[in-house]
């Protein structure tokens, strides 16, 4: 079966190419392209729109979807007058209204009194006037009750479905930015929804497709886990570090939130100045591109005051040339954590950092070795029988850099302790990977340190 599927992600890939006459480049290269990007319009639209909430009814009917002026054209143009150089439409939101001429469910747009394929309209009126198009797809589907505790097959198939239409129907997709995947709020896994599965599906049909995941305040900024580009939702409360060196997004609302409300077109949107002082140039400097979300009103068009505001920042504001070179990055972490929540043993530490805290799946808490211990140790159980992996990674506890020096990584199989590597890596997140071995326990034995070593998260995986 795992040769099967190698084969056809071989033969997509080799597709691609020929179909397409595309160069597949580097995730480097990709990640470089974005950051030049610079700046961008976010456009939520859907049905939401036609709702007091951003939260819509999962029930509203498709119905009070009714635009009677949609223009996709003057959304475009107000981004080219801003010095935008892409978009990215909200194809669905977290009540799950489809606004493409989806195949998989009947909640869509071709079943509201519109009837027309925005998705289309959306990306042939970006095309034209020269910018990329990015969607933003939800995992999170209240309608289709795919929510926690209730994911079925049906669901998984539902997701990969929808996103291969995305993919497959509307030309080159610049990124895909998921939402409602592993957010605290959502509280939908990358084991509910395999995350690994929607990334290779997403690079075998578009290699040079981005996938990005709006959830950067569980995962530690120094790497990238379950996304190719780190995100930052500032109505989140989420900041990017001055000391950035990954490549990001920053996104924020023109308005006081993400859809339309009918107080818009009186009340002032956001200083055009502030934006382009406060959040595009700086946020440039840090090899971060920002999105400003613009949200059309009921008739399906931007309001006066945003189309204003637009032109203001294009006069302020100019997109000169690439941002500077971004740091490499590495390949990103995409796999199930086989080590999350499993059986934890460790050396001696106070009860409030006791060993449970390294694979808890939260990087804010942290196992902590008592002051004396002299060679701290940290083990895992993955299961009764061996079990394949060919990744382990360390973070250790904010705020606590380089207090790990030296370290060995060791596993257990035919009753007996088998060296993997011995580490000096420096970095607070510390990313190892090898051959596949076959163990049912891992461990780090930790020898050289300045201080208590202190681990956030301990995590065993087998990278595809």
């Amino acid at each position: 079966m795992k040769l099967q599927k190698l084969l056809l992600f071989t033969s997509l890939l080799v597709c691609y190419a020929l179909n397409s006459n595309a160069q597949i480049k580097s995730l480097g290269q990709l990640q470089q392209e974005f950051v030049d990007l610079r700046f961008g319009m976010f456009i939520h639209y859907n049905i939401p729109t036609y709702m007091p909430e951003d939260w819509a009814d999962p029930d509203a009917s498709p119905s009070i979807f009714a635009p009677a002026k949609l223009d996709c054209s003057q959304w475009a143009k107000a981004a080219k007058s801003a010095n935008m150089s892409y978009g990215c439409l909200t194809a669905k939101h977290h009540s799950g209204f489809c606004i493409w001429d989806t195949k998989t469910t009947g909640y869509n747009v071709m079943n509201s009194p519109y009837n027309k394929d925005v998705v289309r309209e959306y990306v042939d009126a970006f095309r034209k006037e020269g910018l990329k198009v990015m969607l933003y797809y939800s995992i999170l589907d209240t309608h289709h009750r795919l929510r926690p505790n209730m994911i079925k097959a049906d669901h998984i198939h539902m997701v990969k479905s929808q996103i291969a239409e995305l993919l497959t129907n509307y030309g080159e997709i610049t990124a895909l930015i998921i939402d409602g995947w592993d957010a605290p709020w959502s509280r939908i896994s990358y084991d509910d929804i395999p995350f690994e599965d929607i990334y290779l599906l997403v690079k075998s049909l578009q290699p040079n497709c981005l996938l990005m995941d709006l959830n950067a305040a569980k995962y530690p900024a120094e790497a990238l886990f379950y996304t190719d580009i780190k995100s930052y939702e500032q109505g989140a409360g989420q900041r990017i570090a001055e000391t950035n060196q990954l490549p990001a997004l920053s996104c924020y609302p023109i308005q006081d939130t993400w859809f339309w409300k009918e107080i818009f077109p009186s009340k002032p949107v956001k200083s055009p100045k502030d934006i382009v002082e406060k959040n595009i140039i700086p946020l440039n400097r840090i090899a971060c591109n920002f999105i400003l979300n613009v949200a059309p009103n009921r008739d399906g068009l931007l309001d006066d005051n945003a189309l204003e505001a637009l032109k203001e920042i294009g006069r302020l504001w100019k997109r000169e040339g690439s941002a500077s070179k971004i740091s490499p990055a590495g390949r990103p972490i995409i796999s199930s954590n086989m080590a999350k929540r499993k059986p934890v043993d460790a050396s001696w530490s106070h009860d409030m950092s006791i060993m449970d805290f390294a694979n808890d799946d939260d990087f804010n808490s942290a196992w902590v070795s008592q002051p004396s211990i002299t060679k701290p140790w940290l083990e895992v159980t993955l299961s009764g029988a061996d079990r394949e992996f060919n990744m382990v990674v360390i973070t250790e506890a904010l705020g606590r850099h380089n207090r790990i020096e030296t370290y060995r990584l060791e596993y257990f199989s035919n009753n007996e302790w088998r060296p993997i590597l011995t580490g000096t890596n420096p970095d607070r997140v510390k990313i190892h990977r090898f051959n596949k071995i076959w163990g049912n326990k891992v461990r780090i034995l930790i020898d050289e340190f300045s201080n208590p070593p202190s681990i956030a998260e301990f995590g065993v995986y087998l990278e595809r």
